[in-house]
């Protein structure tokens, strides 16, 4: 039985953490199954929603510190949904270098007619002029 003031605030910091936790695991959940179907719409909203899940959860933990401490049970689940953003951020990465390179492979001069990150040509500078 919770006697102590301290133990009642814990309780209520816990049970406050537990909905913006339990969010941020059941987001990862939804992009992974994303991820897995290949589907881009899903995984486009599922993404967004994982963002807007970690910001609060982010925001609820940081304040939840300020005022007294994280119970370790909820400090462990947020790193290990920390963890699984970290893989799921690198098996995006590993799937667009995949993507890159297949495109490289049946559009090899894809590269060569376009527009660099500067706004640039990327065209190769023809000799000549205009004026006949």
């Amino acid at each position: 039985m919770l006697t102590t003031a301290a133990e009642m605030q814990a309780l209520k910091r816990a049970t406050e953490l537990e909905a913006p936790l339990q969010a941020l695991e059941q987001r990862l959940a939804a992009l992974g199954a994303a991820l897995a179907a290949s589907d881009a719409v899903e995984i486009e909203s599922a993404a967004g929603e994982l963002h807007r899940a970690l910001a609060s959860a982010v925001e609820h933990f940081a304040r939840a510190a300020r005022e007294g401490g994280v119970p370790m049970p909820l400090r462990q689940r947020l790193a290990l949904a920390g963890g699984q953003v970290a893989a799921q951020r690198e098996a995006l990465a590993r799937a667009t270098a995949a993507l890159d390179r297949a495109i490289d492979v049946l559009l090899p001069n894809l590269g060569s007619g376009g527009y660099g990150a500067g706004g640039t040509s990327t065209r190769p500078s023809q000799g000549g002029s205009l004026l006949a």
